[in-house]
């Protein structure tokens, strides 16, 4: 019996992510095949780059593959199964402004974490409800996997704005840890594994891993986090080798050190060391510069010379193993397959002493029709009193978007656990405001 085969819609076309995405997609052709891939960008000219690079390879590689990219949502959402949603409103320029603005009142500057993560997600949360709209009036049968950042805030304002709809909320930083925790385990990948795992996006712990025979690997993953938290299982292939990632997974120990009965999420770091990651900081050099000087001109230079070549041959694109999981997850939904994920999805009692209404990241069965949460019981208060001050944070930050309330935005800095005062949380916010006067909804 013949396949169906999928056509895919990548939002966020002139990412530098997208050619590994689409590279990605055609090695897993034989699981998931392929008849149409559409990019789609609001900025023609960087799309044009990427795409016309994509072309030449598609055409080398899968010439039986129909390729298109377009600024018109109509083109990009007609006739489609799956939207892959990973956009950066504003892109590295707003994502520098975000880091180096709290940074000046000795705030860390972070991309998803504290004010930098809030004016991300103030600038993410209009972008997506517009790609989740398109797909629903075009292709309304079709499934939206995002994974634009901040992913926390992104998926309370679709449970806000868009509760019917059909968007699954996914991050691939806990795929990567569990891949590392496997390697520290020997095991070949994270799917030899059962986890439970709990907490808010880039804000989650770990409570119990076991192989696929029922072994309990906590305390040889224990050992190794005690020892030198994620940095065991680096290597030169892994995605987040910059030195900021580094020190991030070394860091980790630290944070480990602080509830010793849990593998922390290693972003952690940011709410419970602020103080060292601002000393850690040049304000003048953030993690934006670094991905500008390095994945954006490699992948953009990449592009140009496969086009002025007219081939992709020698190209040194890769495919994003890193990003599998996004085919996994469109596997699970379109051959009901029934894997697990680590999903953001409204709580409802999946955690169960804790807020209904939060969007929580969990494990979760999916298949056809969606997905089935599993519960994760009763949290320690410890992480519990966490996470309690930081949903506040994301709820306060999506009603400041739809009310447009500057008071709202206000008290969402104030209560960031990275922000030490209200009166540094305004002093950041004004500044935040006139930086995203052209992104932002205006505030009163």
């Amino acid at each position: 019996m013949t396949k169906k085969k999928y056509a895919v819609t990548v939002a966020g076309g002139g990412s530098t992510f997208t050619p590994g995405i689409a590279l990605m997609l055609l090695e897993h052709m034989d699981r998931f095949p392929i008849r149409k891939i559409m990019f789609y960008d609001n900025d023609a000219e960087r799309q044009e780059v990427v795409a016309q690079a994509c072309r030449i390879y598609l055409k080398e590689h899968a010439p039986e593959i129909e390729f298109g990219y377009t600024t018109d949502p109509e083109t990009a959402f007609t006739d489609i199964d799956f939207v892959l949603a990973h956009i950066r409103v504003g892109k590295y320029a707003m994502r520098e402004l975000d880091e180096k603005i709290p940074l000046k009142y000795g705030v860390l500057g972070q991309e998803t974490c504290g004010p930098g993560g809030i004016a991300y997600g103030m600038r993410s949360i209009g972008g997506v409800i517009e790609i989740l709209d398109y797909m629903e009036q075009y292709s309304p049968n079709a499934w939206m996997l995002n994974y634009s950042n901040p992913a926390a805030i992104v998926a309370e304002a679709t449970r806000r704005l868009r509760p019917d709809s059909k968007i699954l909320n996914i991050c691939d930083m806990p795929i990567d840890l569990e891949e590392k925790m496997a390697d520290m385990c020997g095991l070949s990948s994270r799917k030899e594994m059962q986890v439970g795992y709990y907490g808010l996006n880039h804000f989650g712990w770990w409570h119990k891993i076991y192989d696929n025979n029922g072994n309990d690997l906590m305390p040889q993953i224990k050992e190794h986090m005690k020892a030198n938290g994620f940095a065991d299982a680096l290597s030169d292939t892994n995605q987040h080798v910059d030195e900021s990632w580094v020190h991030t997974f070394q860091k980790a120990r630290d944070v480990y050190a602080v509830d010793p009965e849990t593998i922390p999420n290693t972003y952690l770091k940011y709410y419970l060391f602020p103080d060292y990651v601002v000393e850690t900081s040049d304000p003048e050099y953030t993690r934006a510069n670094e991905v500008m000087d390095g994945r954006e001109k490699f992948v953009f230079g990449e592009c140009r010379r496969i086009v002025e070549n007219g081939t992709s041959k020698g190209c040194a694109f890769e495919a994003d193993a890193h990003a599998t999981y996004i085919v996994d997850l469109a596997c699970a939904i379109a051959e009901n397959t029934q894997e697990r994920f680590l999903l953001i999805v409204p709580n409802e009692g999946a955690v169960e002493n804790f807020d209904r209404t939060a969007m929580v990241e969990i494990p979760c069965i999916v298949g056809c029709n969606g997905y089935e949460k599993i519960c994760q019981g009763a949290i320690p208060q410890f992480q519990k009193g966490l996470m309690e001050q930081q949903v506040s944070v994301e709820k306060l930050t999506v009603e400041a978007w739809i009310e447009g309330s500057y008071q709202k935005l206000w008290q969402a800095l104030t209560l960031s656990k990275t922000v030490p005062s209200a009166r540094i949380a305004k002093l950041i916010l004004d500044d935040l405001i006139e930086a995203n006067k052209d992104f932002w909804p205006e505030l009163k």
